[in-house]
Order: structure tokens, then C-alpha cells, then sequence
């Protein structure tokens, strides 16, 4: 009898967790406690529906109270079922990688609008492997050891083809080895680092979030190394911070600009300040997906002939796109 009044309906337990959830601060309650109760019960978020009336098992019940404290202890739903879902696809993931964003997918699209023919392509700093294996026909390569463990089972499973490599940014590839970079890498700031919620800073790899006092390191390295390994006409394709996009921009005209310097300033009697003038006019004709390619491709090699931001649904800049001058892309 006294056993029989302990028990506790599906329904009961479902609104107990969706109020400690709440109270502990947990962005979305609610789903999130659906989504454990079902793992713990191996029934789907509607199964709950089906089944409130009914006695909560005593061994999910143990389940459910253990997914919970994790939950309540602010760590990421992802990490605590070991999956998050992007471009319709389910990914491994751990506190070794960050938990792949829907903003990502931005990334995704951006690279296939903007070069769809490109056939030697590199996620940058891949991670769980998300990018590399939503594009499928790429190289994917990260800094860390343990990052490319979770990548290499996601892509076994997504995108057998890809090769996974382990190097700094962009310094293991040969010159123009790529007529596509995508990439997502750290860009918070370290004054933003303290104010992020609790699921990203306490528990995703600071490696993969962090990027010095202005957010930018990784970016502008980024900018101004990609034109070694572009090949004529390639594009980089990178999803930057909120807030980020006009400092990354001004970055890609600054070098635009420095090359163009350079180039003329080896010529004898050529005005440095003319050249880098026609630089600015230049980039600003092709800031929109709608300018032209500029000038003759031979003149355009190894400087970004024309940039373009993506907004996402919300309106903020989250990707960025810079196109290579010197012709289209190799197909090989």
C-alpha cells in the first residue's frame, strides 16, 4: 500500500522538472524536460502525451532524476544526450567540441549559394565535424586532438570521405589548395567571456569560444591568411560574432588595400596613395552580391575582389563572404 502511494505519474514528474528547471534558470524548461523524460522513459516527446496518466517506472525514475541534475546544473542539453542536430543530420557531441548552432548552418548555405562548383574545400576548425560533413566534398582540419576524435566518428557516419588533419588555422596547406574555406572560428571577446551563459562557459572548450580583447584574433588571421591557400576566384566563408562584421570587413579592405600598394609600389614612378585609392574605390563597387567582378582577373590574384554579409533571420551579420580575384574555381 505504502509502495503503491509512492508512485508518481509521468505527467506529475514532467511538471515537477520543467519547474526546477525554470527556477535554476534553464532557458527552455519545458522542452528540455520533455526531451529527458522521454530518453529516460525510450519513448518519444509526444509518448509523454500518450502516457501522463500513467505510473513513472521506478528505474527511469532513477534516470530521469540523474539527466535532471545535470540539467538543473546548467550543462548543456547536447552533452547530457550526446547529440545535437544540424542540417537535418544528428551529430556526436561531448564537452570536447562546442554543440553545433542553428546560426552555423548559415555557413552552410552561404558556401553553397556562393560556390556551388567548388570542388576542393576546407572546414576550418571543424570541430564536431558539422560543416565538413553538410559539405561533404572537403578536407576538415581543427587544432585539437580530442575535437577531431568527435569529427572523425561524425564524419564516418555522415561523410566517409573526408580528411581530417590536425594543424593551426591554416598553416599544414600547400599555396591555392582550396577554391572554398568555411569556417566557424572563436570570436568572443575576453571581456564577453565571463557574461556567457552558463552552458557555454562552463562547459564548452574555451579553446574553441575565446579570441583576445577584441574578439578577433582568430578572424584576422584568418582574413589575411586564406588569399595563400584560395586558389584564383576562391572564397572564404566564415561566421563571425554579432556585432563583428564591419571590423572583419575592414580588415579584408585593409589588405586589399596593402596588396595593391605593394604591387604598385614596384613599379617605378607609381603614386603608393593613387594605388591604394583605387584599392577603396575598387572594394566598395564590390561589396554587394550584385557588383561586378571587377577588374581583368590577372590584375585581381591574391587580393579580395568582393565581400559580402549574410544576415540571419533576426537581421544581424553572422557570416561573411570574400571572394579571391584571379578567375573561378579549379575543378578538380
Amino acid at each position: 500500500m505504502g509502495a503503491a502511494a509512492a508512485l508518481v505519474m509521468v505527467g506529475d514528474a514532467l511538471a515537477a522538472a520543467i519547474a526546477r528547471l525554470a527556477a535554476a534558470g534553464v532557458p527552455e524548461p519545458r522542452a528540455d524536460a520533455e526531451v529527458l523524460l522521454a530518453r529516460a522513459l525510450g519513448t518519444t516527446r509526444a509518448g509523454l502525451v500518450v502516457g501522463a496518466r500513467r505510473p513513472l517506472p521506478e528505474g527511469a525514475a532513477r534516470d530521469f532524476a540523474a539527466l535532471l541534475d545535470r540539467r538543473a546544473g546548467r550543462e548543456p542539453l547536447p552533452y547530457i544526450v550526446g547529440e545535437r542536430e544540424f542540417w537535418s543530420l544528428p551529430f556526436a557531441v561531448d564537452r570536447r567540441v562546442l554543440a553545433p548552432r542553428p546560426e552555423t548552418e548559415l555557413v552552410v548555405e552561404t558556401a553553397l549559394r556562393l560556390a556551388p562548383a567548388a570542388r576542393r574545400i576546407l572546414d576550418l576548425g571543424t570541430g564536431s565535424g558539422a560543416i565538413a560533413a553538410a559539405l561533404a566534398r572537403v578536407c576538415a582540419s581543427d587544432v585539437s586532438a580530442d575535437a577531431l576524435a568527435v569529427a572523425r566518428a561524425n564524419v564516418a557516419r555522415h561523410a566517409p570521405g573526408v580528411a581530417l588533419v590536425r594543424g593551426d588555422l591554416l598553416a599544414p596547406f600547400r599555396a591555392a589548395a582550396f577554391d572554398l574555406v568555411a569556417a566557424n572560428p572563436p570570436y568572443v571577446t575576453d571581456a564577453e567571456l565571463g557574461g556567457l551563459a552558463p552552458e557555454v562557459r562552463d562547459h564548452e572548450p574555451r579553446v574553441a569560444l575565446a579570441a583576445g580583447p577584441d574578439g578577433l584574433a582568430a578572424l584576422g588571421r584568418l582574413v589575411a591568411e586564406a588569399p595563400r591557400v584560395l586558389a584564383p576566384g576562391g572564397w572564404l566563408v566564415m561566421e563571425v560574432g554579432a556585432g563583428q562584421a564591419a571590423a572583419v570587413r575592414r580588415l579584408a579592405e585593409a589588405g586589399a588595400e596593402r596588396r595593391q600598394a605593394a604591387r604598385g609600389g614596384s613599379r617605378a614612378g607609381v603614386d603608393l596613395g593613387r594605388a591604394a585609392g583605387a584599392a577603396r574605390a575598387f572594394v566598395r563597387s564590390a561589396r554587394s552580391a550584385r557588383a561586378p567582378d571587377g577588374p581583368p582577373a590577372e590584375l585581381d590574384t591574391g587580393r579580395y575582389v568582393r565581400i559580402e554579409v549574410v544576415r540571419d533571420h533576426a537581421g544581424i551579420a553572422r557570416v561573411l563572404a570574400l571572394r579571391l580575384g584571379g578567375g573561378r574555381w579549379t575543378r578538380s
